[in-house]
């Protein structure tokens, strides 16, 4: 049973497309095709169905993918492992991030890992808190950047403290407060972050029993600046989030100590590949650099 097999089926699964996975692979999609096939002879049933809407899993098929998944894991270990032992560094990182840390913190970390390790591939998937916590928990990543607390699934390991700020245009009755109290936020209208995407905002007004009017809820952090801006409502995100903001939006702290806590979550970090367990330090060296 080839484990370049399971590469091809995971691929297709990742890609939606037997096409798109052979494009990444290198691979024709005949050969993409014969390769499913391939298992599925071997197996004695279908991993996978193929209708007008793309490729999607059977229930057996969503039954072996965690395996396969391992499979390929255990095997670029064992890859790098091998590498190490012959005095080489190389491998794969797949690292889960979301908008800000991408924009703040990954740049500068990568600069400076790939120039002591450039042969080790770094793959980046962005995307919000919830999505990232799957990906860490199907080892679609080998680690992730998280907004804590996170399942006690994962482990973890705390990063910044990043500081959460009222969001306001000129034109607002409390544009010139020095501080705002959340409690004074009750009657207002905001401009919330969609569920999954950025979960710190509903704790912070949970804490205070708010049951926030909102008019808009919105996945991109640079959407939700535009609304406020045009006076579509207030909101809060954290500080990280906040640069090259628009002439007429001021940014104004709450009273209190509220802030998200960022880190960064996997399965187990002493079963990291050995290429992951060399970036990790790049993560937390430089974070605390930038305190």
């Amino acid at each position: 049973m080839s484990l370049s097999k399971f590469e091809v089926f995971i691929s297709v699964i990742e890609s939606g497309s037997l096409t798109r996975a052979g494009e990444l692979l290198g691979l024709t999609q005949s050969a993409v095709s014969h390769a499913i096939a391939s298992l599925e002879r071997e197996y004695g049933f279908s991993i996978l169905t193929r209708g007008r809407s793309g490729i999607s899993l059977t229930s057996n098929g969503e039954r072996l993918l965690p395996y396969m998944r391992e499979m390929l894991r255990v095997n670029e270990r064992m890859k790098q492992e091998v590498a190490s032992i012959n005095g080489m560094e190389v491998g794969t990182v797949r690292i889960g991030t979301f908008t800000s840390v991408s924009t703040q913190w990954l740049p500068g970390i990568l600069k400076r890992f790939q120039d002591n390790y450039p042969a080790i591939e770094i793959k980046l998937m962005e995307g919000y808190y919830d999505q990232i916590e799957y990906w860490i928990q199907t080892g679609e990543v080998d680690f992730g950047f998280v907004s804590l607390p996170t399942t006690e699934e994962l482990e973890t390991i705390p990063l910044k403290k990043d500081q959460l700020y009222l969001l306001v245009t000129d034109e607002h009755p409390l544009y010139d407060c020095e501080r705002v109290h959340v409690s004074q936020l009750a009657e207002e209208t905001f401009v919330m972050p969609k569920a999954g995407c950025d979960n710190d905002i509903q704790r912070l007004l949970a804490q205070y029993h708010l049951q926030p009017r909102v008019k808009y809820e919105v996945g991109d952090d640079h959407a939700i600046i535009a609304m406020v801006q045009n006076g579509l409502g207030i909101s809060i995100l954290p500080e990280m989030i906040l640069f090259r903001l628009p002439v007429n939006i001021r940014t104004i702290p709450l009273e209190g100590e509220h802030y998200r806590s960022l880190g960064v979550a996997a399965t187990s970090f002493a079963k990291q590949s050995p290429a992951a367990k060399r970036f990790l330090p790049y993560v937390t060296e430089w974070v605390a650099e930038q305190k």
